[in-house]
């Protein structure tokens, strides 16, 4: 997983340089799974559930999951969310991240920052003996202590020899409940956070989750291994959750 977490984390950083206004969102995916097989991983996400494509491109208001297309082109002050897996000898690693492409107003720098800043939070209760919920409510209390909505619609999730296992992880709940964190569990923790409603709904695609009121929305993802000695983030190439915005 670690292996798999390393090309992700290398992924991160070519998209960040690689992802421009003009292209399309087509263009990003074909980049992605070049990348992915290059490093000598498989793609997690194409044909997963049907889904059609390598990566997940999201654009405002879309919160996850969108499809990408040779029609959708990239345009400056667009906020998109990349969310990449890939899989290493049948182990699975799952990570996302929401950049900016050129200026965008303060507000929107502000989300972007509080919603990566709640997944920090969030890894930071990644020790033995903490409970699961207690990942959830530092999500939570940062995001909203700033004004913005928590989608409730979709959770985090535990990776492994699947994409998605136990424990579902919401982003929003008390503390102190819930099964307790051992070492050697591994957690794809994903805030998804709005600038308005919490409320989403699906595109006809099937797919594609928007805001039901037209906000802006950020994705921010790492996969997590509980250790004895704290939280090992396996899609950042030095253990440690990093700023990618």
């Amino acid at each position: 997983m670690r292996r798999a977490g390393h090309i992700l984390a290398d992924l991160m950083d070519r998209l960040r340089e690689f992802v421009k206004p003009g292209m399309t969102t087509l263009d990003v995916d074909v980049e992605v799974e070049r990348f992915i097989t290059g490093r000598g991983a498989k793609p997690a996400f194409k044909g997963y559930r049907g889904f059609p494509a390598t990566v997940c491109v999201s654009i405002n208001e879309e919160v996850v999951h969108g499809i990408p297309s040779a029609q959708r082109r990239l345009r400056a002050g667009d906020i998109v969310g990349l969310d990449l897996g890939c899989i290493v000898e049948r182990y699975y690693a799952d990570c996302a991240f929401t950049m900016a492409l050129g200026d965008v107003p303060e507000p929107v720098r502000k989300l972007l920052d509080v919603t990566r800043e709640s997944l920090d939070l969030a890894i930071e209760q990644c020790w033995p003996g903490r409970r699961l919920s207690d990942v959830s409510h530092a999500v939570q209390a940062h995001v909203e202590g700033h004004g913005f909505g928590i989608v409730r619609a979709f959770v985090g999730h535990g990776i492994g020899r699947a994409l998605h296992e136990e424990p579902q992880i919401p982003n929003f709940g008390d503390p102190g409940r819930g099964p307790q964190l051992k070492p050697g569990m591994v957690l794809a923790i994903e805030p998804m956070v709005t600038m308005g409603s919490w409320e989403v709904r699906v595109l006809d695609d099937g797919w594609t989750a928007v805001t039901k009121d037209g906000s802006l929305a950020a994705h921010f993802e790492h996969t997590i291994a509980v250790t004895e000695t704290g939280p090992d983030v396996l899609t950042s190439n030095n253990g440690r959750s990093v700023r990618v915005a």
